[in-house]
């Protein structure tokens, strides 16, 4: 109960950001949110939470202005986080919702991969991870009353693979938030434009990427429609999400993520209203359970913003590559993101250190390019390392360890992916530059 408050005072603060104190109160409040949900921590949360937590205490007397820096990025990012996270809590109580998700299971087994990975994609653009935990919660089932088989690990991978599209495309992602900061000339049509095709051309070769499955028999075979109704009511949401973002965005000369933030708490507070005004005395969504993502939103957020503004101090003035070492930085990058991964550090503390680092430096004309590059590091790392969050939302739910279904089941068409995207974004850039 306490672990929510904090987390609840670290939203409210966010909001009020522009207000003096609001920052340093909503780093605060999330800090003791995240040490008092210790216990349920995972060990590489720990081990962000406690590099946060030295490096705030060395800045504080050798940087103080960086510290401020990483105060201030933290508390974006974290009110980015918790609106989320409850628009997810409240878009799941939703029958609409429960209906589209069974509805993704039937079928034969290439149209139900497809239903499920586009599915999961596009339940992803308003929920972000919570949208694995939906569909997860459904394999789950399927697992629970018939065990495992090739059905429910196809099934898996086609939710990862789902939600990995929504950082390449997916207007609402901290993805698209951190990308289109520290890119300042980045359009986000732009940068969704790009990524929208790699991103259905991803899920389009996952099935090429799975287990062969036996043919369905008897009520295997059965297929249930959610109809034309729910379907277009979660897309008229989705509109009016988009809608507000970008009048927020443009219009009123809001940042991007707290555009998003703002958007998202909008339809949470009139999702509460509607269930109160319907009689469903629900109470507001607890942000106790969420204490690893918090961990690992906010402590990237920070430690990211920590460094950048470090490297952008000392290191920004003199930094340039030469002409042929742009191409080849966007070629890599991707497996940059890939490599931080691996080591256990969340894509939103390696987007913030890439995007700082070489967005200053960049050609203007061929920015595009290293958008484009950084996605799609960022959607692998999230389908294809072990430590990412929805990665390990998916063991909690099914059961498959993470190293399974990130490495064993997705590393080949990740790397795939990284090495069309790299080249990609290389070429975009000898073009354009």
């Amino acid at each position: 109960m306490l672990r929510s408050l904090f987390a609840w005072l670290a939203l409210v603060a966010a909001v009020l950001l522009p207000l003096p104190g609001a920052g340093p109160v909503a780093a605060l409040a999330v800090t003791v949110a995240m040490l008092l949900g210790w216990r349920d921590l995972r060990p590489v949360a720990r081990m962000l939470l406690l590099l946060m937590l030295a490096a705030g205490l060395a800045a504080a007397v050798l940087e103080p202005q960086a510290l401020r820096e990483g105060v201030r990025n933290m508390a974006v990012l974290i009110g980015l986080i918790i609106s989320v996270i409850l628009l997810s809590a409240v878009l799941s109580r939703s029958r609409d919702l429960a209906r589209l998700s069974s509805s993704l299971f039937g079928g034969r087994p290439l149209t139900r991969y497809y239903s499920l990975t586009f599915g999961t994609a596009f339940l992803s653009i308003p929920l972000n991870f919570g949208a694995v935990g939906v569909v997860a919660a459904l394999v789950a089932d399927r697992i629970n009353s018939r065990g495992h088989s090739e059905r429910t690990r196809n099934a898996a991978r086609a939710t990862l693979r789902g939600f990995a599209a929504a950082p390449l495309c997916s207007p609402l992602s901290i993805s698209v938030a951190v990308v289109l900061t520290f890119l300042p000339g980045l359009q986000g049509w732009q940068l969704i434009g790009m990524g929208l095709p790699v991103a259905v051309l991803f899920l389009l070769a996952g099935a090429l990427f799975r287990e062969p499955e036996p043919a369905a028999i008897g009520d295997e075979a059965e297929t249930h429609s959610a109809g034309a109704g729910p379907w277009l009511r979660f897309t008229g949401l989705i509109g009016v999400i988009c809608a507000g973002t970008l009048t927020l965005s443009a219009g009123a000369g809001l940042s991007y993520p707290r555009a998003v933030t703002l958007s998202c708490l909008a339809v949470v507070v009139a999702g509460l209203a509607w269930a109160w005004w319907r009689g469903e005395r629900t109470a507001p969504p607890s942000l106790a359970p969420a204490s690893n993502e918090l961990v690992i939103v906010g402590a990237s957020a920070f430690l990211g913003a920590l460094v950048s503004a470090l490297a952008e101090h000392h290191l920004s003035a003199g930094l340039a590559l030469p002409g042929w070492g742009y191409p080849l930085a966007a070629l890599l990058v991707p497996w940059v993101f890939y490599a931080a991964g691996m080591a256990g550090f969340n894509p939103i503390l390696t987007g913030t250190l890439v995007g700082a680092l070489l967005g200053p430096i960049w050609p203007p004309s061929a920015i595009q390019a290293l958008g484009l590059s950084m996605v799609c590091g960022w959607a692998m790392t999230g389908v294809s390392t072990p430590y990412a969050a929805n990665v390990l939302l998916l063991e909690r739910f099914t059961g498959y360890p993470a190293w399974r279904t990130a490495v064993l089941w997705n590393r080949a068409l990740a790397i795939t992916v990284m090495l069309g995207g790299g080249v990609l974004a290389a070429l975009l850039t000898l073009l354009l530059v």
